[in-house]
């Protein structure tokens, strides 16, 4: 016997409870602020990371920079001083490099204790190599993944035990990407794309352990980002800047700003009910 149920078939008690916090906000969309939460941003000292930690200060959040180069870019410290003097919040800066798990661990233990809380992460610290399957070193594509998926998990474990200890749950996103469901066609990476798929299975695997707690995993997959590295693999590979854009469905790249709203909104509670979900953002490039 089968049962179906339609919205109608819901008493409107049922129908209106969730949506009642939020009739009569004198806020704009007050379930995208961040306002008072504490997030770890992995990978941000600049690039995608910093613009990701930029758009997390916009939405009210104190935000940590972790990242392995000796010092940030400059834009760094161009939006450190306006998080503190226009925002009205923090951006601070720890160098560390994911593989090192001890550091990393003391390091976000250190962040929650000064803090008293610890509301998210955007992992977004990764790295790139191209180069054909037949030629790949296995200590290359240990490197690979130590990185991209041992350096994701640990960053990832450290920051939900520190949730877990507060007791306040969180959200945390991964920063995946469109490689990690399909073979980009001209451009070999064989390690880097199985690295993004493992990505993908880890954030489910995350979210279902850490649903229990109330925390949430999801993964950001992004298509071609004309970043300062791309725009050196150009010069070194000049038809790919004609030929890439061909690949999806809008004929153009992304930048990194156009990826600040996913973070907020996985970060946020936006997305509440969303976890082990993977958002891609690739212009349509695997949906043909």
């Amino acid at each position: 016997m089968s049962v179906s149920i339609e919205t109608n078939d819901i008493a409107p008690a049922a129908l209106t409870t969730q949506a009642a916090p939020c009739l009569g906000s004198k806020n704009r969309m007050p379930e995208f602020s961040l306002a008072g939460k504490v997030v770890c941003v992995s990978g941000a000292a600049r690039g995608l990371g910093l613009t990701q930690a930029e758009a997390l200060l916009e939405a009210g959040a104190k935000v940590y920079a972790l990242d392995r180069l000796e010092e940030p870019s400059p834009e760094f410290y161009e939006i450190q001083k306006r998080a503190k003097e226009e925002l009205g919040t923090e951006l601070q800066y720890r160098r560390i490099d994911v593989r090192d798990t001890e550091l990393l661990e003391s390091t976000i233990e250190a962040i929650a204790d000064a803090e008293g809380r610890l509301d998210g992460l955007v992992a977004a610290a990764g790295i790139q190599q191209e180069t054909p399957a037949l030629e790949y070193t296995a200590q290359d594509a240990n490197t690979m993944f130590e990185v991209n998926v041992t350096g994701v998990f640990m960053t990832s474990k450290a920051v939900a035990k520190q949730m877990i200890r507060f007791g306040n749950g969180g959200s945390i996103a991964l920063i995946a990407s469109m490689s990690g469901t399909i073979a980009n066609r001209g451009l070999i990476c064989p390690a880097y794309n199985a690295s993004k798929a493992a990505v993908l299975q880890l954030a489910r695997n995350l979210a279902m352990e850490w649903g229990t707690y109330n925390i949430r995993v999801n993964t950001i997959s992004p298509g071609y980002i004309v970043t300062a590295m791309v725009e050196k693999l150009f010069a070194q590979f000049p038809e790919r800047r004609e030929e890439w854009p061909k690949h999806n469905m809008l004929g153009r790249l992304s930048t990194p700003n156009e990826y600040r709203g996913a973070a907020v909104f996985l970060l946020s509670d936006a997305s509440s009910f969303m976890t082990g979900s993977d958002l891609r953002m690739d212009g349509g490039h695997a949906a043909w």
